[in-house]
């Protein structure tokens, strides 16, 4: 089968995906992004495209998606025909990320090649991250901002023949009229390569050796230290746990810009807000920042950390959480619907208020003092990702069969 996927930052969504298909052969896959330059997969050949337009910053606010939108999407589209125009490639299927407008003008190119577009988020004045946190005030024009960004997945869903969509409530912030479109399944977790390691260790600076298991670790990990994924949150929680606990040890990964919501003004991000109001009552010989780290170390944090707190406001769920719960960890999650879509409360993890660090310091506290009495939670956490999240069993077979009735001229994806 000949299979275009488009993501502005390859491989997105696609990363599990796109190696599977590379490894059973037999397909020829192309993918087209703006990283510049793109990764190297082997078996893949990358086409590099850049926005045709972009809006002027002061652009007005209410259109200022929609341009830029479209300045993406014929970007994407002439990148994609020249490839044609220079390799005679035709898809039998297009698979892309619909949220910045990349899959907008491909029927215009090919009108009869069947689209599969990734729906994530669709933007309300409710329910969501906006108006959620107190500390991030909305204004009285919010509810028209969010209306008009979604003008790019209302044309969207038009301009695919099927979409996906990860969690249910994902699918749920969607209009009813989009629902007979979205199929709901999640890109899935290699839950084979993502399993607790007893004897895993981590190099820790100003320890002084490597940690282990046995070290009273605990863990904070997200894209970016951020308001969305509660980070304020979290660092308000330090210093009460780092006094209860005098052995414990904080590893916190993630980069210090902001991916969601408004970026703080201050130089240095949240993270230096953060350690003015709190800084003073932290022993900061115990905290370790990572920063952006190589996934194979994302993986050792997670198996050693004794604790890992996972915060967010109602929003996308992130991978981490998922990848942490195959890897059995014991986690103590904000109490937000799109986690408890995947965390039951004393069955597989624990939740707290997003917005009392207390009580997050005081369940983190309780887990690092007898961590035997929650183990538990961890093993029961692995069976369910490993039971609906699965990328082998559940993810890989869903998108193959509708990948093969979309495109049944092709030769199938065999699974």
């Amino acid at each position: 089968m000949n299979i275009l996927f488009v993501h502005q930052n390859m491989p997105g969504q696609y990363r599990e995906m796109v190696q599977w298909l590379v490894a059973q052969g037999g397909h020829r896959i192309v993918f087209l992004t703006q990283r510049n330059p793109p990764p190297k997969i082997a078996g893949v050949e990358t086409v590099q495209y850049r926005p045709k337009h972009k809006p002027a910053k002061d652009a007005w606010g209410l259109s200022k998606v929609w341009e830029e939108a479209t300045g993406v999407g014929f970007g994407a589209a002439l990148a994609a025909r020249k490839h044609a125009e220079d390799t005679a490639f035709r898809p039998d299927i297009v698979i892309g990320h619909t949220g910045w407008g990349e899959l907008l003008f491909f029927k215009d190119i090919w009108p009869d090649v069947p689209i599969l577009g990734f729906f994530e988020y669709f933007y309300r004045s409710t329910g969501g991250t906006v108006g959620f946190d107190p500390e991030e005030p909305t204004s009285e024009h919010t509810p028209f901002l969010m209306r008009a960004r979604n003008a790019v997945p209302y044309v969207s869903i038009e301009a695919v023949d099927q979409g996906i969509v990860p969690t249910k409530w994902q699918k749920d912030r969607f209009p009813d009229s989009f629902h007979p479109k979205l199929a709901l399944c999640h890109d899935g977790i290699r839950t084979d390569l993502l399993r607790p390691d007893p004897t895993v260790t981590l190099p820790l600076g100003r320890l002084g050796r490597q940690a282990t298991r046995g070290d009273e670790i605990f863990t904070y990990v997200a894209r970016n230290m951020e308001r969305t994924r509660g980070f304020h949150t979290f660092m308000r929680a330090l210093p009460q746990i780092l006094s209860a606990r005098p052995q414990a040890r904080a590893v916190i990964v993630g980069g210090n810009e902001t991916s969601y919501g408004p970026a703080t003004k201050t130089p240095g991000g949240l993270r230096a807000d953060m350690e003015r109001e709190v800084g003073h009552l932290i022993d900061w010989d115990r905290v370790h920042f990572l920063g952006r780290i190589p996934y194979p170390d994302f993986k050792r944090v997670v198996q050693i950390s004794r604790c890992h707190i996972y915060l967010t406001m109602p929003f996308v769920l992130s991978w981490s959480l998922l990848e942490s719960m195959s890897m059995q960890a014991t986690i103590v999650a904000s109490d937000v619907a799109p986690v408890r879509e995947v965390i039951d409360h004393g069955r597989n993890g624990l939740l707290v208020d997003f917005f009392d660090p207390d009580a997050l310091a005081a369940r983190v506290v309780e887990v690092l003092a007898a961590p035997g009495d929650y183990a538990g939670l961890g093993v029961t956490a692995r069976a369910d990702v490993v039971e609906r999240y699965d990328f082998l069993k559940v993810a890989m077979p869903f998108q193959a069969d509708l990948v093969n009735g979309m495109a049944p001229g092709a030769a199938p994806i065999a699974v």
